[in-house]
């Protein structure tokens, strides 16, 4: 009679077989030191110029039908290649997050812990030379996507391409950044709710002993991931993010979709993400992230960006539900 642990082992094979999706575990730091050892790091010259791979993240387990939906929208996208779901909540059991499956062309690695450095860990089954790093409830429709990934490929090496802008602004009174909404016609960061960027950027990212410290701000905050892109891809173009509109762009976790929505729409969903969390302290926190990395790196590479790419009129902040209607998430 085998041992009850094999029995267990078994089942979880058998549930990954059903589910027809591929499960890597990532191990901590020993998955980061293999992504970052010089053998294991692609040839960029070998990544396809012209497709794309999505890296989307995934904690909460409400989330979990949204995932899976959003997920195989991207996967049957045409200039999508691979899609890989980051799952960051060591405590779901495999039972759980595999119910349901994944759509084919689906990945799905699980990480150690819920660090947000994880985001960003490179991985060499990527064979794309973009990556959309995006969030669990955030979904451009087809032609958003397709616009986002052409203004990326039109824009200087290393630059950020996204939807939601942020800035940055000097408090002279307290001597300390803030970090601010967009301002009019300037901003200087994207956020990971859906971000394009550069693969050999998830090794800068990941990698660069200089920004040890920055990412360990990262870590102890819970926050703050986005932001230190913006400063890697900064300092390596000298130049802000590209914003684009384009398409639409379906936003669940806006706080400003209806408290009314129903399971699966924004009420199920806003109430488990950072920002609508944290309030104004959530904005404090990342102006703190903003003065700790310039103090840790001893410089602020943030550069503003100025208008935007267009291909049609479209609220940065996206589509929320509100009376039963998708409208945009700033319209009463």
């Amino acid at each position: 009679m085998l041992p009850r642990s094999h029995h267990r082992l078994r089942l979880v094979l058998v549930l990954v077989a059903l589910a027809g999706v591929a499960v890597a575990r990532v191990s901590g730091g020993k998955e980061e030191d293999a992504a970052c050892d010089a053998a294991n790091r692609p040839d960029e010259a070998l990544l396809r110029p012209d497709r794309l791979t999505v890296l989307l993240s995934g904690y909460s387990e409400r989330r979990l039908p949204l995932l899976r939906a959003i997920a195989g929208a991207y996967a049957a996208h045409p200039l999508v290649l691979a899609v890989v779901v980051l799952w960051c909540n060591p405590s779901t059991p495999d039972r759980l997050l595999l119910r349901g499956g994944f759509p084919p062309r689906v990945t799905l690695r699980r990480a150690a812990s819920a660090s947000l450095n994880s985001r960003f860990l490179p991985d060499p089954s990527i064979r794309t030379a973009a990556v959309a790093v995006v969030d669990d409830d955030v979904l451009p429709d087809a032609a958003a996507l397709s616009f986002a990934f052409a203004a990326w490929q039109a824009a200087r090496p290393g630059s950020l391409v996204g939807f939601f802008p942020r800035s940055h602004h000097l408090d002279l009174a307290r001597g300390r950044w803030m970090y601010t909404a967009a301002q009019p016609g300037r901003y200087s960061m994207v956020l990971t709710k859906f971000m394009i960027l550069g693969a050999n950027l998830l090794y800068k990212y990941s990698c660069s002993p200089e920004l040890v410290a920055a990412r360990a701000v990262v870590d102890r905050e819970r926050n703050c991931e986005d932001i230190l892109m913006n400063f890697v891809a900064a300092e390596e173009t000298g130049e802000g993010p590209v914003l684009v509109e384009a398409g639409s762009v379906r936003d669940w976790g806006d706080p400003r979709n209806d408290a009314n929505a129903g399971a699966g729409e924004g009420g199920a969903m806003k109430d488990v993400g950072l920002s609508s969390r944290g309030g104004t302290g959530h904005w404090e926190k990342r102006g703190e992230c903003i003065t700790a990395f310039h103090r840790l790196l001893g410089r602020m590479p943030l550069r503003y960006s100025y208008g935007k790419v267009v291909e049609a009129a479209v609220g940065e902040q996206g589509l929320c539900s509100k009376g039963g209607r998708l409208v945009r998430c700033d319209q009463e």
